[in-house]
């Protein structure tokens, strides 16, 4: 079986499961994984727990490319700071060409040649210009990528109301619809502010109360059987 280890991810603060070569690792140790963008700095958190150990972590994990290097540090700093520029621009040109956008983050690849642009938008936008800005200006290949709100919390991330990490933004991979019936079966008072998240749908610890009650409820009628 693959040998997995915990790595805290520097661009997005996610913990990520990956397995690991015959380089020996340690807790602190920077490593190159790869990710959508071409590869992700992210630092050994954890290697001997049991949730390393756990048969199913190595489902899903991804893999570690090698140690990194003060070389691939310093490039991640880099294209940390060259996000942040581009950010700052395709925010000037937005504004000047009066486009309904709403830009939430900037992602470079690691060789450099692609840049993704993160936005929200009622409809339908007509960027085609602004891509043309960013291409002159940037030097480099440009995809606008339209998202959803939901999205968006789990790109930029945040506190939800239990003043822990979003669960979009810390852990989850994908989402499920969330239903006000969710809320119904749990017998919590339908006030909206209270059961949204803050990107204004509902909360998608929804999903996870419902199922661990309905196993409460389950262990309660088990112990409540006769006995033969």
């Amino acid at each position: 079986m693959a040998e997995v280890v915990l790595l805290l991810s520097e661009s997005t603060g996610k913990i990520i499961r990956a397995t690991k070569g015959e380089e020996p690792l340690e807790i602190g140790d920077y490593c190159l994984v790869d990710s959508e963008y071409g590869g992700d700095l992210a630092i050994v958190i954890d290697v001997n727990s049991e949730v390393v150990h756990c048969p199913k972590a190595a489902q899903n994990a991804t893999r570690i490319i090698r140690k990194a290097t003060e070389e691939d540090i310093k490039k991640f700093q880099w294209l940390r700071e060259k996000e942040k520029r581009a950010f700052e621009f395709c925010l000037s040109r937005i504004k000047a060409r009066g486009l309904p956008m709403k830009l939430v983050a900037v992602r470079y690849f690691f060789n450099e040649k692609k840049g993704i642009f993160y936005y929200t938008a009622d409809g339908r936008i007509d960027f085609r210009q602004l891509v043309k800005d960013l291409a002159k200006e940037l030097k480099m290949r440009i995809e606008m990528r339209q998202i959803g709100v939901r999205d968006e919390a789990k790109l930029v991330g945040g506190v939800g109301v239990c003043g822990r990490m979003l669960c979009c933004f810390s852990f989850m991979k994908n989402f499920e619809p969330i239903t006000i019936q969710k809320a119904r079966k749990q017998q919590i008072v339908i006030n909206p502010t209270k059961i949204s998240g803050l990107c204004g749908r509902l909360m998608c610890c929804l999903a996870f109360e419902e199922e661990t009650k309905g196993r409460m409820y389950i262990e309660e009628f088990d112990n409540n059987l006769p006995e033969d």
